[in-house]
């Protein structure tokens, strides 16, 4: 008569585990949350104020950090996006472009806006960012613009990138260098002062090397700065990243380039 209730202990005991092991077996690990860190979203509505200049408002979430343009000069810098807001660690450093007009005053609207630690959200391929009083919407950039594609379209130049620095000037946005390889590894453009001509050895993954020359005119020597720097990015191994209308070249030797297809 005692091992009645024994056997019916036993058996509530192997039934809880059962069940407990079904439950615990039919959960799918939850995989890391969605956050904008690497991509790029282009602002498409402002609500409660406009941008300056009439924007658009562009950010790039990439290794921990944000870049940001809203038509005048270029602002990035380390950004914590924990708790669901986006707020940067330190002061953004710019660019020092001057701008024309309403644009000039985009920069200080951006400022503003991205140091006040506006909230974000996401909405499948959409960044809300709300702010104290402005709420700016986004859409992801390869959404807005596919990737051009590497060869056959014109890359103008419109950032240097150097081992120090990313420096945008009106010298450089004047000039306009710009280069096109072609289908069959050639490439042609204008450097800044000079035309120039080469190849471009189209490499595994994303990388390509670059042999090019100019003619040898001479220019007032801001604008030779320019197709110096220009030249020491193409002068051999690169890395190449296009991300919608946007190539990104970096050299081995530190220098770089950031292009955007010409319209």
């Amino acid at each position: 008569m005692r091992i009645t209730p024994v056997l019916g202990l036993l058996v509530l005991a192997v039934t809880a585990a059962a069940l407990t092991g079904c439950g615990s077996g039919g959960e799918e690990p939850s995989g890391p949350a969605a956050t904008p860190m690497g991509h790029t979203y282009i602002s498409t509505e402002v609500i409660g104020g406009a941008i300056p200049g009439g924007g658009p408002m562009t950010l790039t979430f990439a290794e921990g950090r944000v870049s940001a343009n809203s038509g005048c000069n270029t602002a990035s810098g380390a950004v914590d996006l924990s708790e669901q807001v986006l707020h940067p660690t330190a002061p953004l450093a710019a660019t020092m472009m001057a701008c024309p007009g309403e644009r000039g005053d985009a920069d200080a609207w951006q400022i503003g806006f991205l140091e006040s630690d506006p909230r974000w959200r996401l909405d499948g391929d959409r960044l809300i960012l709300t702010g104290e009083t402005v709420t700016v919407h986004l859409t992801d950039k390869k959404v807005l613009t596919p990737d051009k594609p590497l060869l056959g379209t014109t890359w103008v130049v419109t950032t240097l990138i150097s081992q120090e620095a990313q420096v945008r000037s009106t010298t450089l946005d004047e000039v306009g260098p710009h280069l096109t390889i072609g289908e069959g590894g050639t490439v042609t453009g204008m450097a800044g002062c000079n035309q120039l001509s080469g190849t471009a050895g189209i490499g595994p993954g994303d990388a390509v090397n670059f042999a090019v020359a100019t003619t040898k005119m001479m220019c007032a020597p801001e604008v030779m700065e320019v197709e110096n720097d220009v030249l020491r990015a193409l002068d051999g191994t690169t890395t190449a990243t296009v991300d919608a209308d946007q190539l990104t070249l970096r050299n081995e030797n530190g220098y770089g380039l950031i292009l955007h297809a010409r319209q």
